[in-house]
């Protein structure tokens, strides 16, 4: 079968993708410990640019130095950062007209720093603290936004071709949509139009500074997986607003990491068993279809099969497809799928490299132990 589809330019906003294969946004902790560009980091996606991807989202980058609560995550939060960011994103652009998106982030509650305080739209329960986050005030709130707008400007400003925002997961942003973790009562709490406020100042604001050519998309929380969580048929109303608003794509997405109020899990099947269990986020890009008035859906969660992508965007389900795990095995995934070997991605969805990054830097852990077996 021909990838005519995956491997056929698509935009988002006036942005020209070569492909439709972008590499969803993962935290790899190669920065610095206060945040700053390395090396390593322009190392490690110099490999994804050169595996012929067609869109990068970078991983999360703070928009607040109280929102960068893992360790070696990304900053850009004041002109310091720029240098480095500047160095990385040419870096990448020197690769076959790869794109590279910011994505920009506020962890919020689920914050693992114990220098910061973690915070939210309401009181909700930090795991890694073991105490409730603090609630932000309406003008905390606001400064937030701020920081999100400043960050998006500087972003801007260094030559990324688009902005993400972080709205899934339990950080921040997502703890603002959600019914059971926005217990508010100011402009910024209660039905599902005040709960997506913030991310509608966010994107007025930033695109009052950077004009209209420049694309804001998000990664949306698109269910809870939770009681009295955000549900889909609610996810679908605030994903119509953002669409409104003018945001250029979607990404969904979907749980979160807080289990405090839950012993059920708060992901769908990330350990793939079968191919039944991939494209796990499938029914919530169909339900979001009809209401995106042609700005681009992206379908991301346990896509493997090269094949099964293609048909996606053939039939007009999705119209681009993002991985992450996959890229960490096979940074030159697309590649070897243009050149006509189109077995599915040999990731095999262990989740070690969650592990591996939580103690020291993203890599696949699967790969090491079959070459430390040669």
């Amino acid at each position: 079968m021909e990838l005519k589809h995956l491997f056929s330019p698509g935009k988002i906003g006036n942005v020209q993708i070569k492909n439709r294969i972008i590499r969803s946004a993962t935290w790899v902790a190669r920065a610095t410990e206060d945040g700053y560009i390395t090396d390593d980091i322009i190392e490690y996606y110099s490999h994804l640019a050169n595996g012929g991807v067609g869109l990068i989202i970078s991983g999360y980058i703070a928009a607040d130095l109280k929102g960068a609560a893992t360790p070696r995550m990304a900053r850009l939060y004041n002109d310091s950062y720029i240098p480095g960011q500047k160095k990385f994103v040419k870096a990448i652009h020197e690769y076959s007209d790869v794109k590279i998106a910011a994505q920009i982030a506020h962890t919020g509650s689920n914050i693992y720093n114990k220098d910061f305080e973690p915070v939210g739209p309401s009181p909700v329960w930090n795991d890694i603290k073991k105490k409730l986050c603090r609630e932000l005030t309406t003008e905390e709130v606001q400064n937030v936004i701020k920081k999100f707008v400043e960050t998006g400007c500087r972003a801007y400003e260094i030559g990324y071709d688009m902005v993400q925002l972080h709205g899934a997961h339990g950080y921040l942003l997502s703890d603002f949509v959600s019914p059971v973790y926005n217990k508010r009562t100011d402009d910024y709490g209660g039905d599902y139009q005040k709960r997506t406020k913030i991310l509608v100042e966010i994107f007025n604001q930033m695109r009052d500074e950077v004009g209209k050519n420049f694309p804001i998309f998000i990664k949306l929380n698109t269910r809870d997986y939770m009681e009295e969580g955000l549900d889909l048929e609610e996810a679908k109303k605030i994903a119509e607003i953002l669409i409104n608003t003018g945001y250029d794509a979607i990404e969904p997405s979907c749980g979160r990491i807080n289990t405090r109020f839950t012993h059920r899990k708060t992901y769908p099947a990330v350990m793939l068993k079968s191919t039944e269990d991939e494209n796990y986020y499938l029914p919530n890009v169909k339900a979001l279809k009809p209401i995106m008035k042609n700005r681009p859906l992206i379908l991301m969660g346990g896509v493997r099969d090269p094949l099964k992508a293609e048909s996606f965007l053939k039939e007009n389900i999705a119209d681009f497809i993002a991985m992450s795990r996959p890229f960490i095995y096979e940074p030159d995934l697309p590649n070897r799928w243009k050149n006509g070997d189109t077995t599915p991605a040999l990731c095999i969805s262990c989740n070690g490299c969650l592990g591996a990054t939580r103690a020291n830097k993203t890599y696949c852990v699967t790969k090491k132990k079959l070459e430390e077996k040669k």
